[in-house]
């Protein structure tokens, strides 16, 4: 079983984080945009207060300077932030990196970087963004898996409480969502919905 819990939210506010750790989030990402820099370290110390509170693993979508000097243990990169990102700097500090791919060549560049987790996406189709990448389908999860072996794999995507169980089956250690929690009328009974979906799929 992988150390990862398996419900994965991601939310754009700290505002919503508050909400939902309460709720039984255990592992919640921050990904912050279009912000003035000391709202960026504002929400990033409040959201790594709340999570300590909680006993919640906190992570820092993009912003890995501040996760350093904030002192965050866990940051998530996309592809295109991985050239920037100092990873000797991280290691040195002890932070731990998740990292998106979407394709071979992305997941062999994630790999020689040494990831504490990869993320595959997206797995069905999202209304988050237009992405450039065809929904990549529970096979391709499994591919995945196999490829990766013991280093925890994130399914990202279109993802409902629904969907989870088949996602974690194919080989997702975890399931990230987005969507379905931010245009959720009651993101705190919503979260709860997944904390149940997702346990009772890994037991």
């Amino acid at each position: 079983m992988s150390w990862l819990d398996p419900f994965y939210p991601i939310v754009g506010h700290v505002s919503l984080l508050e909400l939902l750790v309460p709720q039984g989030a255990r592992l919640i990402q921050l990904r912050l945009k279009d912000m003035p820099a000391p709202e960026l370290r504002r929400q990033i110390a409040r959201a790594r207060d709340i999570c300590a509170v909680h006993g919640a693993q906190l992570v820092v979508n993009d912003y890995w300077e501040l996760a350093l000097d904030l002192n965050c243990s866990f940051v998530h990169l996309g592809q295109e932030d991985m050239a920037r990102a100092d990873f000797a700097a991280l290691r040195r500090a002890g932070v731990r990196v998740g990292l998106s791919t979407h394709d071979d060549a992305e997941l062999e560049t994630a790999l020689a970087q040494g990831p504490a987790y990869v993320a595959l996406g997206p797995v069905y189709p999202t209304l988050l963004k237009q992405m450039p990448w065809a929904p990549q389908g529970l096979d391709k999860l499994g591919r995945w898996k196999r490829r990766i072996g013991d280093l925890p794999l994130i399914a990202i995507g279109g993802m409902t409480p629904e969907r989870a169980p088949g996602a974690l089956a194919a080989g997702a250690d975890s399931v990230a969502v987005v969507t379905d929690i931010v245009q959720s009328g009651d993101p705190e009974a919503r979260c709860r919905a997944w904390v149940a979906a997702t346990e009772s799929a890994r037991r």
